[in-house]
């Protein structure tokens, strides 16, 4: 009972802001959209069927053979395919060369958006394979993406 009446708290505070600037600089989201599933008592399966889907046509994109400097992009699709409004927290490469442009707000129920991925193969010669990792509110919490190329030299 403590526990619904402190969750109860909290979405009450949260304002309707879906993102607030805290005094560290940082964005955050409210805790009003948090809803884990999981327990100490086991998994709500009714809350985790509720959750949003980020939902990709494909997460590997081949650029196939490109010269070292070119800079070249992919537009990753995906759909919510949940009930609930996806968010994504955050997303990031796994180098510098590797940058993913994402919607930062809510994608809803139903809809679909689009994941850019832009890799410069500036300094870069050979097999690459990079990756995107993603943090969102749907059940897996982390999604990932994927690239390859092969770089020639100048």
């Amino acid at each position: 009972m403590k526990r619904i009446f402190v969750i109860s708290l909290l979405a009450l505070c949260a304002c309707n802001n879906p993102v607030t600037n805290s005094n560290d600089g940082k964005t955050h989201l409210p805790t009003s959209i948090v809803n884990n599933p999981a327990t100490a008592g086991g998994v709500d399966t009714v809350a985790a069927a509720r959750k949003p889907t980020m939902d990709f046509t494909d997460t590997l994109h081949n650029f196939g053979t490109m010269h070292e400097g070119e800079v070249v992009s992919y537009d990753f699709a995906f759909t919510n395919n949940g009930k609930t409004p996806l968010i994504i927290a955050s997303a990031n490469g796994s180098c510098g060369c590797t940058v993913p442009e994402y919607p930062h707000d809510a994608v809803l129920p139903g809809k679909s958006a689009i994941m850019k991925v832009t890799f410069n193969s500036a300094g870069k010669k050979g097999h690459q394979s990079k990756s995107v990792t993603i943090r969102t509110n749907t059940n897996k919490n982390v999604e990932m993406l994927y690239i390859n190329a092969e770089v020639e030299s100048k």
